[in-house]
């Protein structure tokens, strides 16, 4: 096949990997041609440019600004940036042939640059979806249904899912959602299509290696650590994080790994310090490479979700941790199939954000039971393997077009 791939999140092979890099390099590997058009940020970059990345053809757009940015500054990207992509794919993928589009959402606004790709090129188009918006903005206040941007982007929304050919959902709550909120879509354009990663085999740290990654971030030697990776940002619900460490600011050797970015980062690492916790340690955004040694020497991954959420969602940070074998204390929406399937697979616990009765409950669970821990992560690795692995990605999408485009 000859894809076009467009998406908004595919980092620089010197920032490391993420589920869509993998994706991309799975299907070269798999023989297929891709070409991979990038909408990014003007704050990284000067002007759009074409470079091989990953033995891939990367076109990196200019486009506004989209994270840690003003609701105003994104909503203006996310109006401008069809026109921009086609303006690049004009310019440097005009002559070419695709038989299939691959695209990610969000933004919505993608719907505008894959309709005139799939008319230009007269192909097909394949939607993963990996966030419901602008439902989410509601469910954590930024905006009412009665705003004009929830009209605006909920027009969007209805037209995104009317242009791709086929909707590839995270989860079955994921995809159950979708329908029932978006009656006039056929159900047979919906299938599951999980967050996938390379299977990378990870090789024991000897005891050496591991006393030096603990002492670069200030772990002792009989620290149990409890790791928070990825985005600090109002989806995340982080105000229960501080909530936790408050709750296990006394508990011997027990040290919370706080580890990323995001518009909430400031504030919790601010209400954090001002108490004075001797129980955290934290920092900034790290290259993926050094953060993936750093988990491989923690023993509990958290996740956490905004308990307003009705929107299913799938974390994907789970896959690091799956990766690592590490089990997760996960605390998150009712609405959401994440946590039934953590504790149906035996991978991990969860409960309501907000519940601290529970989270304790079953975190002191985690803390007090080693073969516990180990099993759960053990359990996490394995399943990584069977469902959550890029391969998989391949055989469903090489499946959709044989069948269907």
């Amino acid at each position: 096949m000859q894809i076009l791939y467009i998406c908004s999140d595919f980092p620089k092979p010197n920032k490391g990997s993420n589920l869509y890099t993998d994706l991309a390099e799975e299907l070269i590997k798999e023989g297929h041609t891709v070409k991979v058009v990038v909408s990014e940020e003007k704050k990284k970059i000067k002007v759009s440019k074409l470079e091989n990345e990953r033995n891939i053809p990367v076109l990196r757009v200019k486009t506004g600004n989209l994270y840690e940015v003003g609701f105003l500054e994104k909503t203006l990207t996310f109006i401008t940036i069809s026109q921009k992509l086609k303006r690049g794919i004009r310019k440097y993928f005009d002559k070419e042939r695709f038989d299939f589009i691959l695209f990610q959402s969000p933004p919505v606004t993608f719907h505008g640059v894959v309709k005139w790709a799939m008319r230009k090129y007269k192909c097909k188009s394949y939607l993963m979806m990996k966030d419901i918006f602008p439902q989410n903005g509601v469910d954590i206040g930024l905006y009412s249904k009665k705003h004009p941007a929830y009209f605006f982007f909920r027009f969007h929304e209805k037209k995104l899912y009317k242009t791709a050919t086929i909707i590839g959902c995270m989860s079955k709550g994921n995809k159950d959602y979708l329908q029932e909120h978006n009656p006039y879509i056929k159900e047979e354009k919906f299938q599951i299509f999980p967050n996938t990663i390379k299977n990378h085999k990870k090789n024991p740290l000897n005891l050496e290696k591991i006393r030096e990654i603990r002492n670069k971030y200030g772990i002792e030697k009989e620290d149990m650590v409890a790791v928070y990776g990825g985005n600090f940002g109002k989806p995340q619900g982080l105000d229960f994080l501080i909530e936790v460490i408050d709750s296990y600011k006394d508990y011997p050797n027990l040290k919370f790994l706080l580890i990323g970015k995001g518009t909430e980062k400031q504030r919790i690492f601010q209400k954090i310090k001002e108490k004075n916790y001797t129980n955290v340690k934290m920092y900034d955004y790290i290259p993926r490479e050094d953060y993936e040694k750093v988990l491989q020497v923690c023993d509990i991954g958290l996740i956490f979700l905004d308990k307003r959420f009705t929107i299913p969602n799938y974390p994907s940070k789970t896959l690091s941790y799956y990766e690592c074998s590490l089990p997760i204390m996960a605390a998150i929406d009712k609405n959401t199939d994440y946590g039934k399937d953590l504790e149906k697979n035996e991978t991990g616990f969860f409960c309501e954000n907000g519940d601290i009765l529970e989270y304790k409950k079953k975190f002191d669970r985690l803390l007090t039971d080693e073969k516990l821990r180990k099993k759960m992560g053990s359990n996490g690795n394995k399943i990584l393997k069977e469902k959550f692995n890029v391969e998989n990605s391949v055989k469903l999408l090489e499946k959709q077009v044989k069948e269907r485009v």
